[in-house]
């Protein structure tokens, strides 16, 4: 389903902000899921935590965010905490975001932000609102209306 884009809202940076931290919770959880596991894995093998690698937990807590994000911008175009701020992620046509477009704005997320936040600043000098990411992977973040009763 397209939705008509032309005039809805670009939502300004504390708003992507506010859902950005309702998101890092829900990530923060299932990252200490994943080490919980971990844990208890390595403690039925009879493995300490000096022996051997965390490689699988390293890749865990690299890439679960990832798929986190990836799997609610493509299936309904929004996370738990854009649900809570009214923020739904599209592509520039209005349609619904492709995986690859999710992990290209994934990854250019943490490139605005390793930048000393500039891509996520640049909200506020592009004249369509929209951040380094939005510009990369070709989406775009706007605010839903208000549900009325």
């Amino acid at each position: 389903m397209q939705l008509q884009i032309e005039n809805a809202a670009p939502p300004g940076l504390w708003r992507r902000l506010a859902a950005i931290f309702y998101d890092s919770w829900l990530v923060a959880a299932i990252w200490l899921i994943g080490a919980t596991a971990e844990t208890f894995i390595r403690a039925g093998l009879g493995v300490g935590d000096d022996a051997g690698s965390h490689q699988p937990l390293q890749a865990f807590l690299l890439l679960s965010p990832a798929v986190f994000f990836g799997w609610f911008w493509t299936h309904g175009g929004q996370t738990l905490g854009m649900r809570a701020w009214r923020l739904k992620l599209l592509d520039s046509s209005g349609s619904p975001v492709t995986w690859r477009q999710s992990l290209i704005r994934y990854a250019a997320a943490w490139l605005s932000l390793l930048a000393l936040g500039l891509g996520y600043v640049w909200v506020w000098i592009d004249p369509e609102g929209l951040s380094w990411h939005d510009r990369l992977s070709g989406t775009r973040l706007v605010v839903l209306q208000k549900r009325t009763k």
